[in-house]
């Protein structure tokens, strides 16, 4: 081959990367314009008065963690997320691993999973009000089976119901990224593990799992982030005030909006902000060391 000379290579390379630049600008600035700058204002509206702007220092932020409105939402909001992406990732894995077989009508399957994430938020709150209401359809059930009715809104019962509506809007979303990981795991490894013995277990566990590490981190960090968007339904069936189990930090800003108090909001979603990015920092570096 013919190798270019010093001067062209260079002019080359140069050009190839100012093309890649151009190509990504636009995106950069979007995100400069549209995500940094507004939430450096935030940052800044953090440490001013709401109504005066002056400069408050941390006063918003000691009120905030004063505030008992606040530390009940955020205790909710982790133990919702604790609670439910463990289960999302592990339920959604299994359905993804019984699609992968050739079962019949799996196409089938896959678009029924799919569907809730079709399906408006306004009808998903009217199938919990037909389900869950005092005198809906389960309590009908209990109640035709001689059991007393359960108070599913207005008891410790409305988290798990939340829990239940978040897992059946996005364990198909889940599922659909699972099944691509498994895809990219290459038959023959298999075929070669049965060759020499191994069984179905074996072959989960010392093959599809450490395959499926890298898809890990990707549907882990979507699983968090699609959490917060169930506060749709919970408020369009509860209310700007539900039952203190279901309190979440979504509500908290929707009544301090309501209120005017712009300066919390800003406090508060400055210390959402830095314990999202936290947790995925930390999900990433876990990550990294298994890699």
């Amino acid at each position: 081959m013919r190798s270019c000379r010093p001067l062209t290579c260079t002019w080359r390379n140069n050009k190839r990367n100012l093309a890649g630049v151009l190509f990504l600008l636009p995106n950069f600035l979007g995100v400069i314009v549209f995500a940094l700058l507004p939430f450096g204002v935030v940052v800044l509206r953090s440490f001013q008065s709401a109504v005066s702007g002056e400069w408050t220092g941390l006063k918003n932020y000691r009120e905030i963690f004063g505030n008992t409105a606040f530390r009940l939402a955020a205790g909710n909001t982790l133990r919702f997320t604790a609670v439910c992406i463990p289960l999302l990732i592990l339920l959604s894995l299994a359905l993804a691993v019984l699609l992968q077989k050739a079962l019949p009508g799996k196409n089938f399957f896959k678009s029924a999973f799919l569907l809730p994430m079709a399906v408006p938020a306004a009808s998903v709150v009217l199938v919990w009000k037909v389900l869950f209401h005092s005198n809906g359809l389960i309590n009908g059930l209990l109640e035709g089976l001689g059991m007393e009715k359960a108070a599913w809104m207005s008891s410790d019962l409305a988290f798990w119901v939340l829990v239940i509506s978040y897992l059946w809007k996005n364990v198909g979303y889940d599922m659909i990224l699972w099944l691509a990981g498994l895809a990219a795991i290459p038959e023959n490894i298999y075929e070669a593990a049965r060759v020499d013995g191994a069984g179905e277990w074996q072959c989960f566990t010392k093959i599809t799992l450490p395959n499926l590490m890298p898809s890990l981190y990707t549907i882990s960090v979507l699983s968090f982030l699609n959490s917060f968007k169930i506060f749709r339904e919970a408020w369009l069936v509860a209310g700007d005030y539900p039952h203190q189990s279901m309190y979440l930090l979504q509500h908290l800003y929707s009544n301090w909006f309501r209120e005017l108090s712009f300066d919390k909001i800003a406090a508060a979603a400055v210390v959402n902000a830095g314990v999202v990015f936290l947790l995925v920092l930390l999900l990433k570096k876990a990550w990294d060391k298994q890699e």
